[in-house]
């Protein structure tokens, strides 16, 4: 097993977090390491998520989310090729509400299966992506409205 983790403060409310996060079409314009998202948002749905850490390949997957509570989580479960137990990541997103307009946002993803040791080294740009992913996130949520 494997985890990778990045956290961020940011100076604005939960709910503009939460509306940022799930405003999927928007991804594009501001999201330099998930893409690209579509699909639904409620436990059991399935997404269609590209990601592509800076300077990367990028990769296709389809996760189910295994959690999407408002202002506070949204989980899912991604496997390579669907199969179950080769290489599974357990990608979240958590809110922690610290007041009114400040919250600590904190990505991170657990990764388990056979081939996990074998991809260890690949992981060091998904790092980096979570990083630069939440930098974006604070970045447009302190903006402006």
């Amino acid at each position: 097993m494997k985890r990778i983790r990045a956290e961020i403060e940011i100076n604005a409310s939960a709910e503009r977090v939460w509306h940022i996060l799930t405003d999927f079409e928007a991804f594009p314009q501001w999201n330099p390491f998930i893409r690209q998202i579509s699909g639904e948002l409620k436990v059991g749905g399935k997404l269609d998520v590209f990601l592509q850490p800076s300077g990367q390949r990028g990769m296709r997957f389809h996760p189910v989310v295994l959690a999407a509570e408002p202002c506070r989580e949204l989980r899912w479960l991604g496997r390579a090729w669907g199969i179950p137990k080769l290489f599974d990541g357990e990608h979240s997103f958590t809110i922690e509400r610290r007041d009114a307009n400040r919250v600590r946002f904190v990505q991170q993803e657990v990764f388990s299966g056979i081939l996990v040791s074998l991809l260890r080294s690949t992981l060091g740009a998904a790092e980096r992506g979570f990083g630069e992913m939440n930098e974006a996130l604070k970045t447009l949520a302190e903006s402006s409205p």
